[in-house]
């Protein structure tokens, strides 16, 4: 019986956790880099799209099913002209960042995160695997909080809405 209970409440706590809806004030509070070059934090860059849906891409031009995932978010770019499209990069330089999107020809908002998996950000959204996909909804809420691919069900029924 404490074998039964004992597992529900792991389930009841892995089901809590994946259905954060806000980011921490940590991960608002850290700080990326633009394609430009600016320090921006976090919750600025969602400010500059509240009212918005918008997808973000976590990545890394190193990161095998990064590459292999990039034709499905180009197909979901056209698909939804309406979302916003933020990549954070874990690249380990910001010119090997730079060189991937020019090669790939990356369309959307580009940051790249210089603190990497260590940064507040990474580790208040418990990054374990890259690519990692969130939305954000016009509320400001999170509507998903974890994908690995960018053609998952979910995520596609979500951006339909």
């Amino acid at each position: 019986m404490k074998i039964i209970i004992s597992s529900i409440l792991l389930l009841f706590v892995i089901t809590i956790q994946a259905q954060k809806t806000s980011f921490s004030s940590e991960a608002l509070n850290d700080t990326f880099v633009s394609f430009e070059g600016n320090n921006i934090t976090f919750s600025e860059i969602l400010e500059s799209h509240k009212g918005k849906t918008i997808l973000i891409d976590i990545w890394a031009g190193w990161c095998k099913d990064c590459i292999i995932g990039m034709p499905k978010v180009k197909e979901l770019q056209k698909k939804n002209k309406d979302v916003v499209f933020l990549f954070l990069s874990l690249d380990k330089t910001q010119e090997t960042w730079k060189k991937v999107i020019d090669k790939y020809k990356m369309e959307g908002e580009h940051y790249f995160i210089p603190l990497g998996w260590k940064s507040p950000f990474c580790s208040s959204i418990d990054l374990d695997w890259v690519p990692r996909y969130m939305i954000v909804n016009p509320e400001g809420e999170i509507s998903l909080y974890k994908a690995i691919k960018a053609d998952d069900e979910i995520l596609i029924e979500i951006l339909k809405k």
